[in-house]
């Protein structure tokens, strides 16, 4: 394997983790549909705290989904799609492989199936 699909595979792999929390994902959620917010924001839409969602903004940041950027006094954070188009691209290329050999075992089958007396 080599660098470069050892170092997608690993941001594949922080983007799932990322997404494997609920409240992660309704994080994501909040910020598509109001772009640009501060952590007191989307923990005033949450029932968890400010610091809470602090902590979960930091593991969506570490998997390239957020970003956030100091305006005066305040961070305002945005979602980043890259990470996650990058994700999706890789699942759209799994699910691609598997419908071959499934369409391949199907094949067989087929022939077997047409072959027998």
């Amino acid at each position: 394997m080599t660098d470069e699909s050892r170092s997608a595979v690993e941001g594949v792999d922080s983007v799932l983790v990322a997404l494997a929390d609920p409240t992660r994902r309704q994080l994501l959620d909040l910020l598509a549909v109001h772009g640009e917010v501060t952590a007191t924001t989307l923990a005033e839409r949450l029932p968890i705290s400010r610091q809470a969602v602090v902590k979960h903004l930091a593991v969506l940041d570490a998997a390239g989904l957020v970003s956030g950027r100091r305006v005066g006094r305040e961070v305002r954070y945005a979602v980043r799609p890259a990470a996650l188009d990058a994700t999706a691209r890789w699942m759209a290329a799994l699910a691609a492989d598997w419908d071959r050999r499934l369409a391949n075992i199907k094949r067989i089958a087929e022939a077997v199936e047409r072959d027998s007396p």
